[in-house]
């Protein structure tokens, strides 16, 4: 009998020794993987080259002998095309430039995070401003902003008072957030969304330039500046 034996286990020349490929298939567990060099168990695949060019469908055999030829592994990419679809890769490269994609991509992102301000229909002035100021915050950092206007006892018949108030502080932050979500009534208390003009990625990036850059006082800052030329 001539050909490889697929019994189960890795590839088998007739003399019961282990196809050589690049990489040896190792036992385990199930992984979500894709399928490599002897652990693809079909008679033909259809082929794609090292740089995407198209092979066509050739044999198994051929396959991996092109791939230990080539010095690269036979990686399945699309397991359910009829025959399977295999390209000719380094896939621990490959593997590795993913994984630092990923890391990157992981590093890029930016969680959403909503604050909550909450505030009296009959609030303080002052009270107000330090509020006021809160929200302000929250916003450069990039954060949405929910504000809450809770209503006690008679207030409740008053709720022109709340939305009076949410309006006036829209007007007041324009500069720094835009109403994501108009005032609305939620039980005892009328709610409304802010969110920020700036992205919090462009936030951060500017809080983490400023606490690099160094301060007047430093020494770096004072070696920066040019020394005074003496008077004649």
């Amino acid at each position: 009998m001539s050909g490889p034996l697929f019994v189960g286990g890795p590839a088998l020349s007739p003399d019961g020794e282990r196809l050589r490929t690049r990489h040896a298939t190792q036992g385990g567990a199930i992984s979500v993987e894709p399928r490599i060099n002897d652990r693809i168990r079909v008679p033909e695949v259809r082929l794609v080259g090292p740089n995407g060019e198209q092979v066509g469908i050739v044999r198994i055999e051929d396959a991996l002998r092109l791939a230990v030829e080539s010095d690269l592994d036979l990686v399945e990419v699309a397991p359910n095309g009829k025959p399977p679809v295999c390209k000719l890769m380094d896939y621990g490269k490959f593997k590795y430039e993913s994984a630092v994609k990923a890391r990157e991509d992981r590093k890029k992102q930016v969680n959403t995070v909503i604050k909550e301000m909450k505030l009296r229909p009959k609030i303080d002035p002052h009270d107000y401003e330090t509020k006021k100021g809160h929200v302000v915050r929250f916003l450069k950092q990039g954060d949405k902003v929910k504000i809450t206007i809770m209503f006690r006892g008679r207030e409740q018949s008053r709720p022109e008072l709340g939305y009076r108030l949410l309006q006036k502080m829209a007007e007041e932050i324009v500069d720094y957030g835009v109403v994501e979500s108009s005032p609305k009534q939620d039980g005892r208390n009328m709610i409304m969304v802010v969110a920020p003009t700036r992205k919090k990625a462009e936030a951060q990036a500017e809080r983490h330039a400023a606490r690099q850059a160094p301060s007047p006082e430093s020494p770096a800052a004072q070696a920066a500046e040019p020394e005074a030329e003496p008077s004649a």
